[in-house]
Protein backbone atom coordinates (compact mmCIF):
# COMPACT_ATOMS: atom_id res chain seq x y z
CA UNK A 1 0.00 0.00 0.00
CA UNK A 2 1.21 3.49 -0.84
CA UNK A 3 0.90 5.96 2.05
CA UNK A 4 2.95 8.91 0.81
CA UNK A 5 4.55 10.10 -2.44
CA UNK A 6 7.27 12.70 -2.91
CA UNK A 7 8.16 13.80 -6.42
CA UNK A 8 7.90 16.40 -9.16
CA UNK A 9 4.54 17.50 -10.53
CA UNK A 10 4.45 16.51 -14.19
CA UNK A 11 1.02 17.77 -15.20
CA UNK A 12 -2.50 18.53 -14.05
CA UNK A 13 -5.91 17.39 -15.27
CA UNK A 14 -9.37 18.40 -14.09
CA UNK A 15 -9.43 16.09 -11.07
CA UNK A 16 -5.98 14.53 -10.87
CA UNK A 17 -2.29 15.18 -11.32
CA UNK A 18 0.64 13.15 -12.57
CA UNK A 19 3.41 13.01 -9.96
CA UNK A 20 6.81 11.94 -11.27
CA UNK A 21 8.55 9.85 -8.63
CA UNK A 22 11.93 8.65 -9.82
CA UNK A 23 10.81 8.54 -13.43
CA UNK A 24 7.50 6.80 -12.72
CA UNK A 25 4.37 8.91 -13.25
CA UNK A 26 1.65 8.27 -10.65
CA UNK A 27 -1.88 9.42 -11.42
CA UNK A 28 -3.21 10.86 -8.16
CA UNK A 29 -6.83 12.03 -7.78
CA UNK A 30 -7.30 15.08 -5.57
CA UNK A 31 -9.99 17.46 -4.36
CA UNK A 32 -10.18 20.72 -6.30
CA UNK A 33 -8.96 22.70 -3.27
CA UNK A 34 -5.91 20.46 -3.04
CA UNK A 35 -5.08 20.81 -6.73
CA UNK A 36 -5.36 24.61 -6.52
CA UNK A 37 -3.00 24.75 -3.53
CA UNK A 38 -0.23 22.62 -5.07
CA UNK A 39 2.75 24.15 -6.92
CA UNK A 40 3.19 24.45 -10.67
CA UNK A 41 4.36 21.62 -12.96
CA UNK A 42 8.07 21.04 -12.61
CA UNK A 43 8.06 21.79 -8.88
CA UNK A 44 8.34 19.34 -5.99
CA UNK A 45 5.35 18.15 -3.97
CA UNK A 46 4.64 15.71 -1.16
CA UNK A 47 1.22 14.07 -0.91
CA UNK A 48 -0.38 11.83 1.70
CA UNK A 49 -1.90 8.95 -0.24
CA UNK A 50 -4.96 6.78 0.20
CA UNK A 51 -4.68 3.67 -1.99
CA UNK A 52 -7.81 1.94 -3.27
CA UNK A 53 -7.38 -1.54 -4.69
CA UNK A 54 -10.27 -2.98 -6.69
CA UNK A 55 -10.55 -6.05 -8.87
CA UNK A 56 -10.16 -4.01 -12.03
CA UNK A 57 -8.04 -1.05 -10.90
CA UNK A 58 -5.73 0.57 -8.39
CA UNK A 59 -6.59 4.20 -7.64
CA UNK A 60 -4.57 6.75 -5.68
CA UNK A 61 -6.10 9.71 -3.84
CA UNK A 62 -3.79 12.51 -2.72
CA UNK A 63 -3.96 15.02 0.12
CA UNK A 64 -1.78 17.88 1.31
CA UNK A 65 -1.89 16.63 4.92
CA UNK A 66 -2.58 13.47 6.87
CA UNK A 67 -5.39 15.42 8.56
CA UNK A 68 -7.13 15.97 5.22
CA UNK A 69 -6.74 12.28 4.40
CA UNK A 70 -8.31 11.37 7.76
CA UNK A 71 -11.38 13.46 6.86
CA UNK A 72 -11.56 11.68 3.52
CA UNK A 73 -11.75 8.39 5.43
CA UNK A 74 -14.23 9.72 7.99
CA UNK A 75 -16.61 11.01 5.35
CA UNK A 76 -16.79 7.60 3.75
CA UNK A 77 -18.04 6.04 6.97
CA UNK A 78 -21.30 7.91 6.29
CA UNK A 79 -23.98 5.95 4.47
CA UNK A 80 -24.12 6.89 0.81
CA UNK A 81 -20.79 8.74 0.76
CA UNK A 82 -18.12 7.24 -1.46
CA UNK A 83 -14.73 8.49 -2.60
CA UNK A 84 -16.17 10.81 -5.24
CA UNK A 85 -18.54 12.58 -2.83
CA UNK A 86 -15.89 12.74 -0.09
CA UNK A 87 -13.48 14.46 -2.50
CA UNK A 88 -16.23 16.86 -3.59
CA UNK A 89 -16.92 17.83 0.04
CA UNK A 90 -13.21 18.43 0.67
CA UNK A 91 -13.10 20.45 -2.54
CA UNK A 92 -15.80 22.76 -1.16
CA UNK A 93 -14.83 22.95 2.53
CA UNK A 94 -11.42 22.88 4.16
CA UNK A 95 -11.03 20.28 6.93
CA UNK A 96 -11.37 23.06 9.53
CA UNK A 97 -14.51 24.49 7.93
CA UNK A 98 -15.98 21.01 7.58
CA UNK A 99 -15.32 20.24 11.25
CA UNK A 100 -16.94 23.52 12.27
CA UNK A 101 -19.96 22.91 10.02
CA UNK A 102 -20.53 19.45 11.47
CA UNK A 103 -19.97 20.60 15.05
CA UNK A 104 -22.50 23.42 14.56
CA UNK A 105 -24.95 21.14 12.69
CA UNK A 106 -24.67 23.50 9.72
CA UNK A 107 -26.22 21.25 7.06
CA UNK A 108 -26.49 24.13 4.59
CA UNK A 109 -22.70 24.59 4.50
CA UNK A 110 -22.16 20.91 3.65
CA UNK A 111 -24.96 20.98 1.08
CA UNK A 112 -23.10 23.66 -0.90
CA UNK A 113 -20.98 20.80 -2.23
CA UNK A 114 -21.89 20.01 -5.86
CA UNK A 115 -23.71 16.69 -5.99
CA UNK A 116 -24.53 16.66 -2.27
CA UNK A 117 -28.22 17.13 -1.58
CA UNK A 118 -29.91 18.01 1.72
CA UNK A 119 -30.39 14.35 2.72
CA UNK A 120 -26.73 13.42 2.28
CA UNK A 121 -25.63 16.64 4.00
CA UNK A 122 -27.89 15.81 6.94
CA UNK A 123 -26.43 12.30 7.18
CA UNK A 124 -22.89 13.70 7.16
CA UNK A 125 -23.70 16.16 9.95
CA UNK A 126 -25.67 13.62 11.98
CA UNK A 127 -23.36 10.61 11.66
CA UNK A 128 -20.15 12.57 12.28
CA UNK A 129 -21.45 14.92 14.98
CA UNK A 130 -19.66 13.01 17.78
CA UNK A 131 -16.32 13.05 15.92
CA UNK A 132 -16.21 16.61 14.61
CA UNK A 133 -16.02 18.66 17.85
CA UNK A 134 -12.52 17.41 18.62
CA UNK A 135 -11.37 18.83 15.26
CA UNK A 136 -13.42 22.04 15.39
CA UNK A 137 -12.02 25.41 16.49
CA UNK A 138 -15.31 26.79 17.78
CA UNK A 139 -16.35 27.43 21.37
CA UNK A 140 -17.50 24.14 23.00
CA UNK A 141 -20.48 26.03 24.45
CA UNK A 142 -21.58 26.91 20.93
CA UNK A 143 -21.20 23.27 19.84
CA UNK A 144 -23.29 22.17 22.83
CA UNK A 145 -26.00 24.73 22.11
CA UNK A 146 -26.07 23.83 18.40
CA UNK A 147 -26.60 20.21 19.38
CA UNK A 148 -29.35 21.11 21.84
CA UNK A 149 -31.14 23.19 19.20
CA UNK A 150 -30.84 20.44 16.62
CA UNK A 151 -32.23 17.92 19.12
CA UNK A 152 -35.01 20.31 20.22
CA UNK A 153 -33.62 20.44 23.78
CA UNK A 154 -32.63 24.11 23.94
CA UNK A 155 -34.81 26.43 26.06
CA UNK A 156 -37.63 28.13 24.13
CA UNK A 157 -36.26 31.70 24.59
CA UNK A 158 -32.91 30.58 23.17
CA UNK A 159 -34.51 28.91 20.15
CA UNK A 160 -36.72 31.95 19.54
CA UNK A 161 -33.78 34.36 19.85
CA UNK A 162 -31.72 32.40 17.33
CA UNK A 163 -34.70 32.23 14.98
CA UNK A 164 -35.12 35.99 15.26
CA UNK A 165 -31.48 36.62 14.33
CA UNK A 166 -31.74 34.22 11.38
CA UNK A 167 -34.86 36.10 10.23
CA UNK A 168 -32.79 39.30 10.37
CA UNK A 169 -30.42 37.78 7.82
CA UNK A 170 -27.69 36.26 9.97
CA UNK A 171 -26.51 32.73 9.25
CA UNK A 172 -27.51 29.91 11.61
CA UNK A 173 -23.93 29.38 12.91
CA UNK A 174 -23.46 33.14 13.49
CA UNK A 175 -26.78 33.40 15.29
CA UNK A 176 -26.06 30.33 17.42
CA UNK A 177 -22.63 31.64 18.45
CA UNK A 178 -24.05 35.06 19.32
CA UNK A 179 -26.89 33.68 21.43
CA UNK A 180 -24.55 31.21 23.14
CA UNK A 181 -22.40 34.15 24.22
CA UNK A 182 -25.50 36.12 25.21
CA UNK A 183 -26.79 33.20 27.29
CA UNK A 184 -23.55 33.00 29.24
CA UNK A 185 -23.85 36.65 30.16
CA UNK A 186 -27.58 36.74 30.83
CA UNK A 187 -28.01 33.49 32.72
CA UNK A 188 -30.46 30.60 32.38
CA UNK A 189 -33.63 32.63 32.97
CA UNK A 190 -33.05 35.26 30.29
CA UNK A 191 -36.03 36.23 28.17
CA UNK A 192 -36.06 36.16 24.36
CA UNK A 193 -35.92 39.95 23.95
CA UNK A 194 -32.89 40.24 26.24
CA UNK A 195 -31.09 37.46 24.38
CA UNK A 196 -31.78 39.10 21.04
CA UNK A 197 -30.46 42.44 22.28
CA UNK A 198 -27.30 40.88 23.70
CA UNK A 199 -26.90 38.67 20.64
CA UNK A 200 -26.98 41.70 18.34
CA UNK A 201 -24.31 43.34 20.49
CA UNK A 202 -22.14 40.25 20.06
CA UNK A 203 -22.63 40.34 16.30
CA UNK A 204 -21.67 44.01 16.13
CA UNK A 205 -18.32 43.49 17.88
Amino acid sequence: MIGKLKGIIDSYSEDYLILDVGGVGYQVHCASRTLQALPSPGEAAVLSIETYVREDQIKLFGFRTDHEREWFRLLQTVQGVGARVALAVLGTLSPADLANAIALRDKAAVARTPGVGPKVAERIVTELKDKAPSFANVDPAVVHLAGAIDDQHAPRPVRDAISALVNLGYGQPQATAAIAAASRGAGENAETAQLIRLGLKELSK
